[in-house]
C-alpha cells in the first residue's frame, strides 16, 4: 500500500522497517552515511527533516512530516486493507 509522506511524495508502506525522529546522534550518523553512499532520498522539499523512514533496501527517506503522522497513515492504510478484505502482497 502506498502512503503519502508529504509534498506529493509517496512510499510503499510494506517496505518500511522503521519511522524514527532525526534528532538522535545514531540516526544523524545513519542519514549522513546514506547521503555519502547515495542511498538517502530527501522528500522534505527544503523544509526541516522531522522523520526518517528506514526502508528494506537500506535506503533512508527524509520527510518533513512528524513520525506520528506517518505512522498514523501507515496504520490507517493497514486498517483500510483489513476492512476491504484485500490481501496484502509481500514481494520479498
Amino acid at each position: 500500500m502506498l502512503i503519502h509522506i508529504g509534498f506529493g511524495n509517496i512510499v510503499n508502506s510494506s517496505k518500511i522497517i522503521a519511522i524514527v525522529s532525526p534528532d538522535s546522534a545514531p540516526v544523524k550518523r545513519m542519514v549522513q552515511g546514506a547521503r555519502e553512499k547515495g542511498t538517502a532520498i530527501d522528500a522534505t522539499q527544503g523544509r526541516k527533516t522531522k522523520s526518517v523512514l528506514v526502508m528494506e533496501n537500506s535506503q533512508v527517506v527524509l520527510s518533513a512530516l512528524l513520525p506520528e503522522t506517518i505512522a498514523g497513515r501507515v496504520q490507517g492504510s493497514a486498517q483500510m486493507q483489513e476492512d476491504s478484505g484485500v490481501e496484502g502482497t509481500d514481494e520479498r
